[in-house]
């Protein structure tokens, strides 16, 4: 049974804005809960990306001081000015493999077989990460420079594959580089700006005229759901991270990743190879 078109944009932007910042994947869980869903048609996909406004805004709320600051900062801060290069740096990997591969990764990895496989494999990953972990060298995103911005960039790249997650590469490839934990996160949070917005911009560009007047109330709910659970889950990773490892998203990750192949394998879910 089909749901009505308002209960699927409630499910979605719940899911997206809950998944958009932790180490789990959001784009992995829309494909996994748009099958289910009946909803993963070119409208559904162009509903993900409407939603992810959503959850970048989410973010912009919760540090729009930082942001304020960092707008007025420009023409006299040398910090600012040095903060607002490193973002452009981060982003440009991922910008760049985008435009060459985006298409191409998006006809052949966006499925439930990629999903699962990404889950499990970024579970286990992040397990030997936490296993190997050293005292940060870099306790403040203010210290970091153009060369570890680069190579945050680099692991941001990794999340053009369906279910890495673009925060899990940023936040463990940040703890790899001897980030701190709240470094890792907060800077994953400030490069899911650029990066998000653009590719929800660019999006929107190439697939926007298959969006109608009808949807709008629909696109509202998943927007306003996506927002008020991005919210919730910035918040809610911060004060986590201030006592706890990642460990918990790792066996998480795994735990889901099993879940989908013991349903695939049963037969009680005719997930998309």
């Amino acid at each position: 049974m089909l749901l009505p078109d308002w209960l699927n944009a409630l499910i979605l932007g719940l899911v997206e804005g809950l998944t958009e910042f932790l180490p789990v994947s959001s784009t992995g869980h829309l494909i996994l809960v748009g099958e289910l869903l009946k909803f993963n048609d070119d409208r559904g996909k162009l509903f993900e990306v409407v939603i992810q406004s959503g959850a970048i805004l989410a973010v912009c709320w919760e540090y729009r001081r930082k942001l304020i600051g960092l707008l007025f900062g420009l023409g006299h801060s040398r910090q600012s000015r040095r903060f607002v290069m490193n973002l452009i740096i981060a982003f440009l990997p991922a910008g760049v493999v985008g435009l060459l591969a985006g298409k191409a990764i998006k006809a052949h990895l966006f499925n439930s077989t990629t999903v699962t496989t990404t889950f499990i494999l970024g579970g286990l990953i992040i397990l030997w990460v936490e296993r190997r972990q050293r005292p940060p060298r870099v306790e403040s995103i203010d210290d970091i420079d153009w060369r570890l911005a680069l190579k945050l960039g680099l692991f941001q790249t990794l999340a053009m594959i369906p279910g890495t997650s673009r925060s899990g590469a940023t936040i463990i490839g940040g703890l790899l580089l001897g980030l701190s934990r709240r470094a890792a996160t907060e800077f994953s949070f400030f490069l899911a700006i650029p990066t998000l917005f653009i590719a929800t911009a660019y999006d929107l560009y190439k697939t926007g005229g298959i969006l109608h007047a009808e949807d709008l109330s629909s696109f509202g709910i998943g927007f306003a759901a996506a927002f008020v659970s991005a919210f919730l889950a910035v918040r809610g990773l911060l004060r986590y991270i201030g006592g706890h490892d990642f460990t918990a998203f790792a066996w998480y990750r795994i735990a889901f990743g099993l879940v989908v192949l013991s349903t695939a394998h049963y037969g009680l879910v005719a997930w998309t190879a």
